[in-house]
């Protein structure tokens, strides 16, 4: 007689224990769905590549090509355009690593908008 209540109560121990692990999984799973959908709610920026300068230099630098090299308006006062122009220049020298041919395209599209 014994034998069976402790047979009965093993088992409704393992059901019990095994509900409540169900149960923490299924719940685990909801909050990896929910955080998944909170990062839908602020996704990364889209970036449109079709929006960037197509092609290589122009033959004569224009002031459009100009301020795409250095990164700033066509009308930007000459303390942006310097700033831009250091800035370029620290990551391109060619003392550094950096291309001759970019460091000499920067260096022009900075005497033709400083100028």
């Amino acid at each position: 007689m014994s034998t069976f209540i402790l047979v009965g109560l093993a088992t409704a121990a393992v059901g019990f224990g095994g509900r409540a692990i169900v149960r923490a999984v299924q719940r685990v799973r909801a909050s990896a769905a929910d955080m998944r959908k909170s990062r839908l709610r602020f996704p990364l920026p889209k970036f449109d590549f079709n929006s960037f300068h197509k092609g290589g230099f122009e033959p004569n630098m224009s002031l459009r090509e100009a301020s795409l090299i250095l990164g700033v308006d066509i009308l930007a006062d000459r303390a942006a355009i310097l700033a831009a122009h250091k800035r370029l220049m620290i990551t391109n020298h060619p003392d550094r690593g950096g291309s001759p041919y970019l460091a000499a395209k920067i260096n022009e599209a900075r005497n033709l908008l400083g100028s």
